[in-house]
C-alpha cells in the first residue's frame, strides 16, 4: 500500500519521515536547514531529506509539509519566513509536486502542530481546542468542531499576537504588547537581564559567568527550579500573561481544551501554576467549567505528525 511523507521545515532543522497507510512511522531523518544558503539551497536540503525516507517501491500517496511563516495553505505559498532569508512568496506546494510527482499539501507549522496534537496527542477525542507553543516565539492553532480553523485568508489562529498589554513592548510583528512580546522565551530572558542590570540579585549571574547575554529561557527555568526568586518571578509573569490570553480565547471560542507546548513549557508547574491561577481569577466559572489546560504530548514530532494528518486529509484517507 502507498505511504505518506511528512516534512517539518524549521529555521535550523529539516525533519522528514515516512508513515505507512496505518500511520505508523517507518523511517525518519533530519538535516540542518542551512538557511543562509537561500531559497534554492533550502529546497535542495528538503529534497535530500525526502529522498532519504522515500520508499524503495516509490509508492507515495501524498506529501504533507509544515512550514514557518505566514502562508497561503490553499495554494501552498509561503508569504515570508523570518528565519529563512529570501523566502518571499515561495510556491512550495507546486515545487513539491513538480519535484516528486505526487500530491502535496503545505500548512503553517503552528497550525499543523495543533492538528497533530488533536489527531495523535493531548487533544485526541476533543473537538474544540486551542494549541499554543511557547518557544522562541509564540505560535498557535485552533481546532473547531474537529477541523483546523485558518480564517478567510488562511492566516487565522495567530494566538501569539493577541494583545495582552496595550502599551507593552514592541513585537516583531509590528504591534505592541503581543503575548509573544511578553511571554516568549526571549521575552522572559530579556526581562531577567533588564532586572539584573537594574540591580536585582540572581544566581543567574554566576550561571553565565557574568555574561548576561548568555541568559536564555532555559537558564531561567533551571534557576527557577533551584529556587532563584528573580527567575521564578519571570516565569510567573509569563504565566500570568498566557493566562490572560487564555481567558480572552475562552470568551471568544469556548474551547474544551488548551494544549501548551514548546521549550518554555518544559518549566512545568513554574509556568502552568500561574496560568491556572490567572484563569481561575479572571474567567467566570461558567467559562471554566469543563475546560482543561494540558501540556503537549508529541514533543519534537508534533510538526511531522501534523503534516501527516494534513497529507491524509488532503487525499481523503
Amino acid at each position: 500500500m502507498a505511504c505518506y511523507i511528512a516534512v517539518d521545515l524549521g529555521g535550523t532543522q529539516i525533519r522528514a519521515a515516512r508513515y505507512g497507510a496505518d500511520q505508523v512511522r517507518q523511517a525518519r531523518t533530519s538535516l540542518p536547514t542551512l538557511a543562509e544558503k537561500g531559497v534554492e539551497g533550502v529546497l535542495a536540503r528538503i529534497e535530500r531529506a525526502v529522498r532519504e525516507v522515500w520508499p524503495s517501491d516509490g509508492r507515495v500517496a501524498a506529501i504533507g509539509m509544515a512550514a514557518p511563516g505566514p502562508l497561503d495553505s490553499r495554494r501552498g505559498v509561503v508569504h515570508f519566513a523570518p528565519n529563512l532569508p529570501g523566502w518571499e512568496d515561495v510556491p512550495l506546494r507546486d515545487w513539491l509536486q513538480e519535484t516528486f510527482g505526487v500530491p502535496a499539501f503545505v500548512g503553517n507549522d503552528a497550525n499543523l502542530a495543533a492538528l497533530g496534537e488533536h489527531r495523535f496527542g493531548a487533544g485526541r477525542g476533543v473537538n474544540d481546542l486551542v494549541y499554543l507553543t511557547i518557544s522562541t516565539g509564540i505560535g498557535g492553532g485552533v481546532i473547531l468542531d474537529g477541523r483546523l480553523f485558518e480564517g478567510g485568508g488562511g492566516l487565522g489562529g495567530e494566538v501569539g499576537h493577541i494583545t495582552v498589554e496595550a502599551e507593552g513592548p514592541p513585537c516583531l510583528c509590528g504591534s505592541r504588547g503581543c503575548l509573544e512580546a511578553v511571554a516568549s522565551g526571549p521575552a522572559i530572558a530579556r526581562a531577567v537581564r533588564a532586572a539584573i542590570a537594574a540591580g536585582r540579585s540572581s544566581s543567574l549571574v554566576d550561571r553565565v559567568g557574568g555574561d548576561l547575554s548568555r541568559i536564555t529561557a532555559r537558564e531561567v527555568s533551571e534557576a527557577a527550579r533551584d529556587g532563584d526568586d528573580l527567575a521564578r518571578e519571570a516565569l510567573r509573569r509569563a504565566g500570568f500573561y498566557i493566562g490572560v490570553a487564555l481567558v480572552s480565547l475562552m470568551y471568544l471560542l469556548n474551547p474544551a481544551l488548551f494544549v501548551i507546548g514548546g521549550s518554555v513549557a518544559k518549566a512545568g508547574d513554574l509556568l502552568f501554576g500561574p496560568i491556572h491561577e490567572t484563569v481561575e481569577d479572571r474567567a467566570p466559572e461558567v467559562y471554566r467549567r469543563g475546560v482543561s489546560i494540558r501540556p503537549a504530548a508529541l514533543g519534537d514530532d508534533v510538526g511531522l505528525l501534523g503534516a501527516l494528518a494534513l497529507a491524509c486529509d488532503g487525499v481523503g484517507e
